[in-house]
């Protein structure tokens, strides 16, 4: 019976051992994957550039001056670039990348926790910043 006994626990030794290694990689490598990034604007930004043009960058306001996917203005251009050190212009703000960064850059100043008093602030100022809520809410 101990022999029995010895050559039964040997054999489960082995198949565990044998299912162990099957398991386990063949080689040592970890693999990282780049995670998403974060982009705590983006539906507000998306909902924005819906309101203003229904996300067509190639647009222009002659009545306001306003230019890009956002409808950025000249003094708010000129204040970006003051405050920046940048020096767009406003054919720059057709291209969706930089009038993206200029959005970024004051909704940042007020932070991704309130996006009512982002794009209120960024429609402009009075009583008719509350109507722009309304509609952007839609699309949000």
């Amino acid at each position: 019976m101990p022999f029995l006994y010895k050559r039964l626990l040997l054999t489960a030794l082995f198949l565990i051992l044998a299912v162990y290694r099957a398991a386990s990689p063949s080689t040592k490598h970890i693999v990282i994957f780049e995670p998403p990034a974060l982009e705590p604007f983006r539906r507000l930004m998306n909902a924005i550039g819906y309101v203003e043009t229904m996300n067509n960058p190639a647009l222009y306001n002659p009545a306001e001056q306003a230019a890009g996917i956002f409808q950025i203005r000249p003094i708010r251009l000129e204040d970006y670039n003051r405050r920046t050190g940048s020096k767009y212009t406003m054919k720059d703000l057709y291209d969706t990348k930089i009038s993206e960064k200029i959005f970024i850059y004051y909704a940042n100043l007020i932070g991704p926790y309130n996006p009512e008093l982002i794009a209120r602030n960024w429609n402009g100022s009075g009583h008719m910043t509350k109507y722009y809520w309304k509609r952007i809410k839609e699309y949000l």
